[in-house]
């Protein structure tokens, strides 16, 4: 008997003298990215029709020369949300969007019906392109579907945000003064006898508070009699701070503690006069004006200030004479990664544990190019959880993850540490 082997089923292979081929096919976790990746060419189809019958609707009306738009559109969505058994809100938002990519955005589009993204991303780059300028959009979306390749939510979330940022950074200095004029304090009733208080503040301001309250609750939290959450503690101590206005009510261990915020500045940005000069970040927030910026650098205390041009006297290795980084080298490891370094991960660096990537007791030196930020899950599923962590050879701080099921993930550091090269056939010596 002859059989016709199917090449589209898999890769055929013969074990010893048996009739029957044996075939390799995806494994458990390929068979969902296959589910997934005919989900997102799903959805561009469904795009594509949603905006069909909205212009169909459209030109019938036309036709019968009924040009009241308005209402032909709300007809659509009444249908189309009672069709799809979803709300007329979330009709309307289908139809925004199918339009939107359609018209404005085919190469999103494109991209999303050959699985190059998902459907989320795809709503993030609408919604990212329609907020700027016309003219900036082009070569945003180029640049945001190269990232919407490979970028996990909310990785892609924070590399949008900041190329919308760069993009508009010309006008920065002139959007932050308007927005500086609507700073305000709003109280929001909860339920339970509580409330919401908020604050609209500049950046710097908002983080260095909330770095202050944390470090308050952490020195609270490291006494053994102490059960509440540091979210809980956040909040205690910033009700006294602002009620009390002082801290002796606090235990010694946790006064006198300032706020810190780390603000990184293009070293030449702080010798040009231009308020549109290369902008600074503050870390977790995103950028500020340089006007600010070189305030902050002037020599007001509790600001980590950090030149992006290569400077002597940094601290990269201490070797193997000590397990625990120096204070210098824990600041400059969580300032390079900006975020926990597994994949995908969104909580701070201030908030996370230093890992050795190999670990000590394995030899792994306590260096700049063997440490990096986990948070504290993601510390426990790399040492327990089947994973294999490697720094990336010449990565400047990446990440390779391999999980169980043998996928590799590189995660990339937010920032380059600077790199020192011999200069003048001096060897060693920093240009």
């Amino acid at each position: 008997m002859n059989f016709d082997i199917d090449s589209s089923m898999g890769d055929a292979s013969w074990e010893g003298d048996q009739a029957w081929p044996v075939f390799e096919g995806p494994d458990a976790l390929g068979l969902i990215v296959e589910v997934d990746d005919m989900m997102a060419v799903f959805a561009a189809q469904r795009f594509v029709r949603i905006d069909a019958l909205r212009r169909e609707a459209l030109a019938d009306a036309a036709l019968a020369d009924r040009s009241v738009t308005e209402v032909v559109e709300r007809s659509v969505r009444l249908e189309l949300a009672a069709a799809l058994r979803v709300t007329e809100h979330a009709a309307g938002i289908l139809l925004a969007q199918a339009e939107a990519l359609v018209h404005r955005y085919p190469t999103v589009l494109e991209a999303l019906s050959h699985a190059q993204t998902t459907e989320h991303h795809a709503e993030l780059i609408v919604e990212a392109a329609d907020g700027i300028e016309p003219e900036l959009r082009d070569a945003l979306v180029a640049r945001a579907l190269a990232l919407a390749e490979y970028e996990s939510m909310g990785v892609f979330r924070r590399s949008l945000r900041r190329l919308v940022e760069s993009a508009r950074s010309d006008t920065l200095a002139e959007r932050h003064e308007a927005a500086l004029a609507a700073r305000r304090v709003v109280v929001e009733p909860a339920d339970d006898g509580m409330a919401w208080l908020s604050a609209f503040l500049p950046a710097v301001e908002a983080r260095a508070i909330h770095g202050r309250l944390t470090a308050i609750g952490k020195a609270l939290a490291a006494d053994e009699h102490e059960e509440r959450s540091l979210d809980q503690l956040r909040a205690d101590a910033f009700g006294d701070l602002l009620v009390d206005g002082e801290t002796d009510a606090l235990p010694a261990q946790a006064r006198g503690i300032r706020a810190t915020v780390a603000v990184t500045v293009p070293a030449l940005a702080l010798l040009d006069d231009s308020p549109t000069a290369p902008g600074a970040i503050v870390e977790g927030s995103g950028p500020i004006p340089i006007v600010r910026a070189r305030e902050l650098c002037g020599g007001a205390d509790g600001w980590m200030r950090i030149l992006t041009h290569p400077e002597t006297g940094m601290v990269l290795s201490v070797g193997r004479e000590q397990y625990r980084p120096p204070p210098a080298l824990r600041r400059l490891v969580r300032w390079r990664a900006d975020r926990c370094m597994a994949p995908g991960c969104a909580i701070p660096a201030s908030r996370c544990e230093i890992d050795h990537t190999i670990a000590w007791e394995h030899g792994g030196p306590t260096a700049l190019d063997n440490l990096a930020p986990l948070c504290k899950g993601h510390h426990t599923v790399k040492h327990h959880g089947g994973w294999n962590v490697r720094q990336v050879d010449g990565g400047g701080g990446a990440l390779e993850w391999t999980s169980p099921a043998g996928r590799r993930y590189i995660v990339e550091p937010e920032r380059r540490v600077p790199v020192f090269r011999a200069s003048g056939g001096d060897s060693g010596a920093p240009f």
